[in-house]
């Protein structure tokens, strides 16, 4: 299969369904990326597409696409669904990976409703959740402990990144954990990541 994920931000994606994706990879399907800003409000450019690049190399990710927009100034109109359009033209795949629309992030809402619309023909269509995430109520879950240490292993690459969370004494590691510890009790599993379906199909 061929799976696509897109991130407003270098990290998202690793925080929402990089141990998914590790899985995806290992067991020999193709994965894509699509960043679609640089992450400058969050820090130096040219550091968060090193440490992007450095974590989808080891994600096993085939290419990484980058959407090339202003980080904090995303917006659901036109030129980001084709951006996104494109993605999905150039990969064709099975699954495509958003933000959900309920976020506290304005470049998070904006993607996750542009993809909507740019996923209108792909077969399943998941959300994943990032810590600035609301009303997330996942229904279905990937088991993710064989690589629960190798998801941490891609955050900790985004070395500028492993404080910045907003929260005195916690880093993103730990929010990490608790978040697929959280997700694996509900999913019945140790460690889990979590996923809103939009749209799924089986084929019988």
């Amino acid at each position: 299969m061929k799976i696509l994920a897109v991130g407003a931000h270098p990290d998202d994606i690793e925080f929402g369904c990089g141990g998914t994706l590790l899985k995806y990879a290992q067991a020999g399907h193709e994965t894509y990326l699509l960043i679609l800003t640089d992450g400058s409000f969050g820090g130096d450019p040219s550091v968060r597409i090193a440490e992007q690049k450095r974590a989808a190399k080891l994600m096993g990710v085939k290419e990484v696409f980058w959407g090339g927009f202003r980080d904090t100034e995303l917006e659901d109109n036109r030129e980001l669904i084709s951006k996104i359009d494109e993605a999905i033209a150039k990969t064709k795949p099975d699954i495509v990976l958003l933000n959900h629309p309920h976020d506290g992030h304005q470049d998070h809402r904006a993607l996750a409703n542009a993809g909507i619309s740019a996923s209108r023909y792909v077969e399943e269509v998941l959300f994943y959740e990032v810590p600035t995430t609301i009303h997330f109520e996942p229904n279905i879950f990937v088991d993710i402990q064989e690589v629960l240490i190798k998801k941490l292993e891609l955050l900790k690459v985004h070395t500028s990144q492993v404080d910045r969370t907003k929260v005195p004494n916690l880093t993103i590691l730990e929010s990490t954990q608790a978040c697929a510890m959280f997700r694996g009790y509900q999913g019945r599993v140790k460690h889990a990541e979590g996923f809103k379906a939009m749209r799924v199909l089986r084929e019988i």
